[in-house]
């Protein structure tokens, strides 16, 4: 991990990454919200210019939260699997729409017995990926209650949800269509965008990535538009009430 490296040309956004289906997509916009782009290039976005977001990754054990963040960050793929202890994170930049954007991507571990030690690293988080193995139907099942447990940390109406199916290489044609079906269920039911990805030959994990960074860095923008409209507001009332005050 290098949180100080350059941005990689082949990280930059400059247009919003399209999603995996819109069975179950959080929109099917093909551009970023007007008012993102305008606020990026009249370089109003902060006073360094430099945005954070803490994207956290849960889900069973064994079901490749770790092969899939490493496919991506490092592109690599460890046969040799071993459990993540507690939790781990990588930190990739970006360069979206001209302004410098990074993911702190927190791998937790899945054992039972690292849950509490995991949980309390849950807060703060602009996303929430939610994984399951597209071969092992329990896993899916499982994928409420992680939710649950992320969100007793988070405000729901903040975080942005991604549902995503690993091992996509093992799946039967077959296999894949009647879990995909299930999982489109339970995507619409949390409100996530649903993914299938393969870590071991690498289909659909930049893709989602960038997806990933260019829904939360959306939304990162937009709440610092509406934070700034409020005081804006509060600004106007201030001063009304002041010339209240002194024609009385």
């Amino acid at each position: 991990m290098n949180i100080l490296a350059p941005v990689r040309r082949d990280r930059v956004i400059a247009e919003l990454p399209p999603c995996f289906t819109k069975g179950a997509a959080l929109h099917s916009r093909s551009s970023f919200h007007p008012k993102v782009v305008g606020m990026c290039q009249s370089q109003r976005t902060g006073t360094v210019g430099f945005k954070i977001s803490k994207i956290i990754v849960v889900g069973d054990l064994s079901v490749g939260k770790t092969c899939l963040i490493n496919r991506f960050c490092k592109d690599t793929f460890d046969k040799n699997y071993k459990a993540t202890i507690g939790v781990d994170f990588e930190m990739e930049r970006f360069e979206v729409l001209g302004v410098p954007f990074s993911l702190q991507l927190w791998d937790t571990a899945g054992q039972e017995r690292f849950k509490c030690i995991a949980s309390t690293y849950y807060r703060g988080a602009q996303a929430i990926i939610i994984v399951f193995d597209l071969n092992d139907v329990a896993s899916l099942g499982h994928t409420r209650q992680w939710l649950a447990d992320a969100l007793k940390e988070n405000d729901p109406s903040s975080a942005i949800l991604f549902l995503v199916g690993t091992k996509k290489d093992l799946s039967s044609p077959a296999q894949y269509s009647l879990i995909e079906r299930e999982a489109l269920k339970v995507a619409k039911e949390m409100e996530a965008e649903y993914w299938a990805v393969s870590s071991l030959t690498g289909e659909n994990v930049r893709e989602f990535f960038f997806r990933v960074a260019a829904l939360t860095f959306e939304g990162s923008v937009m709440a610092e538009l509406e934070r700034s409209s409020a005081r804006r507001i509060g600004d106007v009332v201030q001063l009304l009430c002041c010339a209240a005050a002194a024609v009385f």
